[in-house]
């Protein structure tokens, strides 16, 4: 008789344990849930940045690592990056650049890039702005989890804005910029737009 209640005394605990770690998990995962959803409707443009205060380059390079985690058409995986943390480099392309002034107090910027290369052919090469784009929205994702700012300043399909920042990063012909990101540390409140419009969400047809 000792000998069963013993064993019901352990079934009993690990009964329980079992059940708390069951909760423990539900619970992370609503929290994670929570962080993503929050995360994405909190991101917004930013544009005013702490002046030299710059980003490391293991930032830069996990804002990137988030980029190449995106979805890949076929998982070509198109992208090329090009990182700069340089000051300097920062203030040289603002004056070369007028639609990006804000690169002069920024902590750091991503040029994303199309290698054509990696290209589907035909009517399918153009898959790469997807890809691309797709790699954009993950490191505003990404640079707002990490408490900065960052704004997606758009390159493709200016003919203009595509010449200058070929040649300014000495690109070879097969890379395309797509995007420029303005990234740092934000200056001042920055408060995110709601951008839902019941309107604009269709059910089953138009």
């Amino acid at each position: 008789m000792k000998t069963i209640f013993i064993y019901l005394a352990v079934a009993g605990i690990l009964a329980a344990s079992c059940s708390n770690q069951e909760k423990k998990e539900e619970n992370a995962a609503v929290d994670t849930k929570t962080n993503v959803l929050q995360n994405i409707h909190n991101r917004k443009s930013v544009r005013d940045f702490i002046r030299r205060k710059m980003l490391s380059k293991d930032d830069l390079t996990t804002l990137v690592k988030a980029g190449m985690a995106a979805p890949s058409a076929g998982n070509k995986q198109p992208w090329e990056f090009i990182a700069v943390s340089d000051s300097m480099v920062l203030n040289s392309l603002s004056e070369k650049s007028p639609n990006n002034k804000m690169l002069r107090n920024a902590g750091g910027a991503i040029l994303v890039c199309g290698n054509s290369e990696r290209f589907f052919e035909g009517e399918a090469s153009e898959f790469w702005t997807q890809d691309c784009s797709a790699a954009t929205q993950n490191i505003l994702l990404a640079a707002e989890a990490m408490q900065l700012g960052a704004v997606w300043t758009g390159v493709y399909p200016n003919k203009e804005r595509i010449k200058q920042l070929q040649e300014s990063f000495n690109l070879p012909e097969t890379v395309i910029p797509l995007s420029f990101i303005i990234a740092g540390y934000p200056e001042g409140e920055q408060t995110p737009k709601n951008k839902w419009k019941e309107n604009y969400l269709h059910w089953e047809k138009w």
